[in-house]
Parts: C-alpha cells; structure tokens; sequence
C-alpha cells in the first residue's frame, strides 16, 4: 500500500493572485448546494473553437443530477450551438438556461435546446441571425452583411462613381464570408428545429409546432440584430420561460457571479471570455 501524496499548500502571492477565482468558485459551490444542480458558467462568442473549453467543465460532472448554465453572448456560428445543446444535454437529467443579461443570434438557438430558460431582469434573448466573423475578430450580423454587400453592389452598378463610398465595406469582406453569409440564413429554421429537438422529453409534435411558432418572431420579422425578447414574449411564443425571482436566494448567487463577471471585462463590457465550473476556470483575454 502506498503512502498517499502529502497535500500541496499554495504559496501567498498564488493564493493573492486567484483569490478571486477561488471566490467566484466559492459562489458556484454554494449555489449548487442550494440547488441539488450542477453549475456552469459561459460566457463568450460561439464558434467551433470554443468547444474544448465547454467540454473541460462538463468533463467531471455528475450526469445524474441537473444542469444549470449561466450564460451570456452575442452569438455567432448556430451549427456550434447545436453541438452545445446537445453536449450540455447529455450531461444531465434536464437543463436550465440562466439569462443575467443578453444571449443574442446563435445563443439565442442554444437555448431553444433547454429544458427550462429563466430570464433575469436584463435578461433577452434575441432574433436567429446568424454572426459572420471578420478576421479581426468583430462580429457582423449575416442578414445585414448580405443586404449591405447587395446594396452597395447595386449602386454601384447604377454608378460606378460610388464606388469609394463602399470601398471600405467591400474591402473587409470577402465572397466566401457573403456565402457563408447566404448559407447560414438559409439554415436558421433548420437549426431552430435542431435545437428544439435537444430539449428532454420533447416530441416531434412539439418541435415541429414550437418551430412554426418561432418563424416569424425570430426569423422573418425583426429587421435588427438588436431587437428585444423578453420573458413574455417568449413564454407567448410557447418556449419553456420564466422570470428570475430576483429576491431569492438562488438568484443573489446568480447575481453576485454575473457582478463579478462584469468587473473582469466580461461581455457585453469587453472581450473576456469565461468558462467556469466549480473545478474547472477558463479565463480567455484577447
């Protein structure tokens, strides 16, 4: 029998260093005892290459037990957030979508796969327009590139004299971005009844209904990116929605994470992306 490995005590300046973290951890912890559910944070744009940080907090959990997913985003690639309904899914019996602020496009498809979706009171989520990603980074809604790149391709067209005042656009964007552009909007019904399907228990009845329900609010009416769904209207819209009791204990927890979140640079403040578990820490700066 083997002597067991003696415990490994962390230096003051480490302990200094990610007392934070330790902090936060905490609140995840004590949250979960409150809940009997696992907690996870995410709290970034999605995009394939984010998978691995997703994956290493789901990795340890306790697949028998409940899951709750703290998240904020803007959005991004909806193929990626079909993979992450259904990872996030298979590691639990049902779950629930925390909104303290925005989940915004592909976010929005992800929580279609929840079980349960609980809006805080800033919390939205928003139309299924798919982000295109420029080399740099930023974010461009795919219907507003695509419409920007015909108009200004028609008015030039009409005359060519315009052309600087489009210069600029037309230089950032490419014909491989506008056709991925033209393919991911063609795929966001596709993908709201992917997404659908995801959640526990719900048939193909369900799905097919919720996602007739869902065309026009979140595909063909809104004109803007930023548009607004709140609790009712989603809840009108026959998705699985409530409202955070914003004086209960759970959502104090909830709360005091997102303040904590927000003072690193978390989005909608700045780039940081998070993902965070009470065994797992991903902090992600540019």
């Amino acid at each position: 029998m083997t002597e067991s490995a003696t415990p490994i005590s962390r230096t003051p300046l480490f302990i200094a260093q990610h007392s934070e973290r330790y902090a936060r951890q905490d609140l995840v912890r004590r949250y979960q005892d409150l809940t009997g559910a696992n907690l996870i944070v995410m709290i970034d744009q999605i995009f394939p290459d984010n998978m691995t940080f997703l994956e290493e907090l789901l990795h340890p959990l306790d697949s028998s037990k409940p899951l709750h997913l703290m998240l904020a985003s803007p959005g991004g690639d909806g193929e990626t957030a079909i993979r992450i309904a259904r990872s996030l899914q298979a590691r639990c019996t049902d779950l629930t979508i925390l909104l303290p602020d925005m989940a915004k496009s592909a976010a929005t498809i992800l929580c279609l796969g929840a079980d349960k979706i609980v809006f805080g009171p800033g919390g939205d989520l928003g139309p299924v327009d798919p982000q295109m990603r420029y080399p740099n980074g930023t974010l461009a809604s795919a219907k507003e590139l695509v419409e920007a790149v015909d108009e200004a391709e028609k008015r030039i067209t009409a005359n060519p004299e315009t052309y600087p005042l489009f210069a600029n656009l037309l230089a950032e964007v490419t014909m491989i971005m506008v056709e991925q552009a033209r393919y991911a909007l063609a795929r966001s019904g596709a993908l709201v009844k992917e997404s659908l399907s995801a959640a526990t228990g719900r048939t193909a009845e369900d799905v097919e209904a919720l996602a007739e329900a869902l065309q026009q609010p979140l595909i063909e009416e809104p004109t803007s990116h930023s548009a607004v769904i709140g609790v009712e209207a989603a809840k009108s819209f026959g998705l699985p929605a409530e409202a955070a009791d914003p004086d209960s204990d759970e959502w104090a927890f909830i709360w005091s994470l997102w303040t904590r979140y927000f003072n690193l640079g978390a989005f909608p403040v700045g780039p940081v992306a998070i993902y965070e578990g009470d065994r797992a820490s991903q902090i992600i700066r540019p």
